[in-house]
């Protein structure tokens, strides 16, 4: 199921934006944004809105449960739009390499396209990776620094039965 253009016309109306979305082991995982951050409220009205829609549309066989939260502080970089949103700031990345051992970088990001990502590593200096090659990666919140308006991470959760 094609989750974005499911989820997205239901976030719009309360304010919100699709970060992310996955399913997976039973569990849909939905991650929505806002400029200024998200309040618990806005993830509750938004975990009600997209249960109603499950519940009416059925899409998934089975027990699964929903969550839906925040990016949070270090939010999880995982398509190009999420590389390209994080340009500039410091990141922390796996990098899977064929028959080397896997390397894992941090650095400020530089430059993001829709197949690579150019860090400048704290050791290595400034490294091209394929986004196919990347295992995890994620934002590093760094102490000290002026916290980011998004800086709430909340959760909300709930488990629809099916069948």
């Amino acid at each position: 199921m094609e989750w974005d253009t499911t989820i997205r016309p239901l976030l719009a109306p309360l304010g919100l934006e699709l970060y992310d979305v996955e399913f997976s082991a039973g569990s849909l995982n939905v991650v929505v944004s806002r400029a200024g951050g998200v309040d618990l409220e806005s993830l509750t009205r938004a975990n009600r809105v997209i249960s109603e829609w499950l519940d009416a549309h059925d899409p998934i066989a089975g027990r699964f449960t929903l969550d839906v939260s925040s990016p949070g502080l270090e939010r999880r970089l995982r398509t190009p739009e999420h590389f390209k949103s994080a340009v500039g700031e410091v990141v922390t990345l796996r990098e899977l390499r064929g028959n080397e051992p896997t390397r894992r970088l941090e650095g400020t990001v530089v430059e993001a396209s829709a197949t690579s990502v150019t860090l400048d590593d704290h050791q290595l200096g400034v490294v091209a990776i394929n986004l196919s090659a990347i295992e995890r990666a994620r934002t590093v919140f760094e102490w000290g620094a002026t916290k980011p308006a998004s800086s709430k991470n909340a959760k909300t959760s709930s488990t629809s039965k099916k069948g």
